[in-house]
């Protein structure tokens, strides 16, 4: 009997109704997508992916690493008038074994550091990691400072990126509904762990 195997296909993404078209880094999840469907995986491990991967994508618990000013519009993105619960996001945790993703807002500096590592290992995989604002993608205005991080993902590995300083709420959920994106297009269950640098 052969086995059949599934296609993931980028326009099969649903994320609240938005158009594949009108996400950008579309080409990014396409390279994805290939380097997952490599091994292939049959017809019930894929259908069960999509209803697991639903449910994950759907209900990601942030656990929040403010340091500056990104805090400040993280709260306002939880808060009534953008309301991150639309995103299934709002159980904010503050213990790293029950989160699925850290949220670094703001400055990491050389003596926050191993904290910031610390953490993110205390994280059950899946875990992601979304770098939001200047400082904690690149070092913001404090760049080539003695004492600052030249980016979080010198520390640990970063899933999304989202740059301003400090960037909108809108840019948060933009950059939130990109990790969705990417956790809809995981294999669960039938491959191999995901491997970190």
């Amino acid at each position: 009997m052969e086995e059949r195997s599934v296609k993931m296909d980028l326009s099969s993404i649903k994320i609240k109704g938005i158009p594949t078209e009108e996400f950008n880094e579309n080409e990014y999840l396409e390279n994805y997508i290939k380097e997952l469907e490599a091994g292939g995986v049959n017809v019930v491990l894929g259908k069960l992916d999509e209803l697991i991967n639903w449910g994950r994508s759907n209900s990601v618990w942030p656990l929040i690493f403010a340091t500056s000013c990104c805090g400040i519009e993280f709260m306002a993105t939880a808060a009534a008038h953008h309301d991150i619960a639309r995103f299934g996001m709002e159980v904010t945790r503050n213990s790293p074994r029950q989160a699925d993703v850290m949220i670094v807002a703001g400055t990491i500096v050389h003596k926050m550091a191993p904290l910031v590592k610390r953490v993110y290992d205390q994280m059950a995989e899946p875990k992601y990691v979304v770098a939001m604002g200047g400082c904690a993608i690149s070092g913001g205005p404090f760049l080539e400072s003695y004492h600052v991080v030249e980016g979080v993902d010198q520390i640990v590995p970063v899933d999304v990126y989202v740059p301003g300083c400090p960037p909108r709420p809108e840019s948060l959920f933009y950059g939130l509904m990109q990790l969705q994106r990417k956790i809809k297009v995981e294999q669960f269950l039938g491959h191999k762990e995901r491997v970190r640098e």
